[in-house]
């Protein structure tokens, strides 16, 4: 069976909320972590894999899968997922 990269794509976007909901959940055990640490570990786990399932939502677009709806709602939550964690990861201070 054929993975499409418009389910993907949310499944990426599934995987940055989960990260989100963990981190959530687990920051007062990093109580003492370095700011950067922080921006880093935010990073990597929220912006890295909503920006990746951006990615692949235009590459289904472009493929020509025929989940265009599937493809342009990962484009949308991912993007504004990624943009707004890395707004935060830019300007928190």
């Amino acid at each position: 069976m054929k993975r499409r990269l418009a389910v993907v794509s949310l499944v990426m976007f599934g995987l940055s909320v989960l990260f989100l909901f963990v981190w959530t959940m687990l920051e007062s055990v990093f109580t003492g972590m370095s700011t950067i640490a922080e921006r880093i570990v935010t990073f990597a786990l929220l912006v890295l894999p909503a920006g990746l399932g951006a990615v692949l939502g235009v590459l289904s677009l472009m493929r020509r899968e025929g989940q265009n709806g599937l493809a342009i709602t990962g484009i949308l939550l991912n993007t504004l997922f990624a943009l707004f964690h890395l707004l935060i990861v830019l300007f928190a201070g």
